[in-house]
């Protein structure tokens, strides 16, 4: 660059390299995160009669970063990259990032409405709460996108940090405080696990981006042989608690249970979405050198995570207290297994994309009718007060419509007809795991799927008989000691089901997941379309 000097004489000054920023590429986690911090500061200047439009502007501006997708389609684009090697960059918005910031920005909408009334009903800080979901949401966001081990881990810890909080949000909430705290002396020892690993991974290749990385490991010299795999393991141990497999998911079924039903809602969805897409960015981006190594790790820890958490639902007392969200509970830890399979088959497959797409199918399968079975759920527990599976015995007589979004919930998630997206979910799941020739893996599945369809079955055919009377219905101080987190006071009455109808954000989210599942059930092509964009 050349400028005039006050002599007259021309002085060049070398422009250095300058790292371009590319916004429109930042713009779904940048405007999640942006709107947090907007609502806590509204928060302090806004009424206490107007804190509901708080939750609305959140609302809203989820569903505007949505459409920030909407550009990036199509086209992959990179920023924050190294001026002395511009293909080593840090982000990287490409079909994998876009199809997984889809399903957490999505996610977090739903959870969004399902946490309208429970706010307002449990008397949560409207401020604190939608900038704690928010910053979550942004974190998760980013994660998909993150193409170096430093932005994987920061991103991982913001989606993860601001859930403690909400967790254990309800002031005077025991349940909720004691599973907050054992969710976060869990998540700092993975954390601390995997940050080990990272310093091990990054001693012995020198480099932190996934492509630096994976071909630092395949040329490691021999004086750092062992510490190399051993960085692998343990960066792969830490990804597996935040997936909740085998034996790092005993946070989960307390966890839910103590937390607001909205929040377990958005555990159960987009912190699981979160985990899964760290797993695949460090396996087939950063470690496809040690597929021998974690291969067969994942495929075993597939098999222990579905069996366990098909163990754990099994076990279930219909009459419980919170019986139905900690059902919901193991059920995720079983569907976690089935995600963790296509992922395994990775390292064996000659396609490893193909197996990204396969988990990125049953994910957003998984994301719809969990999310939709979450708020049938939420919504009995505000017009009953009650949280036990029992309390679902002849739904059907006193409220049809929200029976029957939550039996095609459970027949998605247990893979029946009519719940067709879910049986071709797993039918893409199990071709993964046959393709990559992992039988045993797949005929493990196949036993899990049917032992699955006990309880989902269970539970549907609770719906449609005839009410409880006399000594079966529980008196209503039996009903309040049972009922979740989230539940308005003053609703207990631990009889059948009341006619109430749901609250408009609850109803809003009840008709989106079920219309989607049943448009994706007539036309399951759709969703493996859209997952095929993010082959590697």
């Amino acid at each position: 660059m050349t400028a005039s000097a006050t002599g007259g004489a021309a002085v060049t000054l070398t422009a250095g390299p300058v790292q371009s920023v590319d916004w429109a590429a930042l713009g779904p986690p940048a405007i999640v995160a942006a709107l947090g911090l907007v609502l806590l500061v509204t928060d302090l200047f806004l009424p206490e009669r107007r804190k509901p439009l708080l939750g609305w502007a959140a609302v809203a501006g989820l569903g505007l970063a949505l459409l920030a997708l909407l550009p990036l389609v199509g086209a992959d684009r990179s920023t924050f990259c190294l001026t002395t090697d511009p293909e080593l960059c840090s982000y990287t918005a490409d079909g994998f990032a876009l199809a997984v910031q889809l399903l957490v920005l999505g996610g977090t909408l739903l959870t969004a409405l399902l946490s309208l009334p429970t706010v307002a009903d449990s008397r949560l800080p409207a401020g604190e709460y939608w900038f704690l979901l928010l910053t979550s949401a942004a974190g998760a966001a980013l994660l998909p996108a993150a193409r170096d081990l430093a932005t994987l881990v920061i991103a991982l810890e913001v989606a993860s940090l601001p859930v403690f909080a909400l967790i254990a949000l309800r002031r005077g909430d025991r349940l909720g405080s004691e599973a907050a705290l054992k969710f976060f002396l869990s998540s700092v020892a993975a954390t601390a696990v995997t940050l080990l690993g990272v310093s091990f991974v990054y001693a012995a290749t020198g480099g932190l981006h996934f492509g630096a990385v994976a071909d630092g490991l395949r040329t490691v010299d021999a004086e750092l042989a062992v510490l190399a795999p051993a960085g692998v393991v343990l960066t792969l141990v830490g990804f597996a608690f935040k997936t909740a497999a085998v034996p790092y998911h005993f946070w989960v079924p307390e966890t839910y249970v103590g937390a607001p039903v909205p929040v377990a809602a958005y555990l159960s969805v987009t912190g699981k979405a979160a985990g899964f897409s760290g797993l695949v960015l460090v396996t087939v981006y950063a470690f496809p050198a040690y597929a021998t190594t974690w291969g067969p790790a994942l495929a075993v820890l597939a098999a222990l995570t579905m069996t366990a958490g098909n163990a754990g639902a099994l076990r279930q007392r219909p009459e419980a207290p919170h019986s139905a969200v900690r059902l919901l509970a193991w059920s995720s830890v079983a569907q976690a297994g089935y995600l963790l399979v296509p992922i395994a088959s990775a390292a064996y497959a000659a396609d490893a994309g193909r197996a990204v797409g396969a988990t990125v199918t049953y994910a957003l399968m998984y994301a719809v009718v969990n999310l939709g079975a979450f708020a049938v759920v939420l919504h009995l527990a505000r017009a009953a007060g009650d949280g036990r599976l029992t309390a679902f015995r002849g739904l059907y007589a006193a409220q049809p419509l929200a029976a029957l979004a939550l039996a095609f919930f459970l027949l998605c998630l247990a893979g029946l007809p009519p719940g067709v997206i879910g049986l071709f979910a797993k039918v893409t799941v199990f071709a993964a795991a046959v393709d990559a020739g992992l039988g045993w893996l797949a005929a493990v599945m196949a036993v899990n799927v049917v032992i699955g369809l006990v309880y989902y079955l269970r539970w549907t055919a609770l719906l449609f008989r005839a009410p409880a009377t006399g000594p079966e219905a529980a008196p209503a101080d039996t009903a309040a000691a049972a009922a979740p987190a989230g539940t308005a006071a003053g609703t207990v009455t631990g009889r059948a089901p009341s006619r109430l109808r749901p609250a408009t954000p609850l109803g809003v989210a009840i008709a989106v997941t079920a219309v989607l599942g049943l448009v994706l059930s007539g036309a399951p092509q759709l969703v493996l379309r859209f997952a095929s964009g993010s082959l590697l």
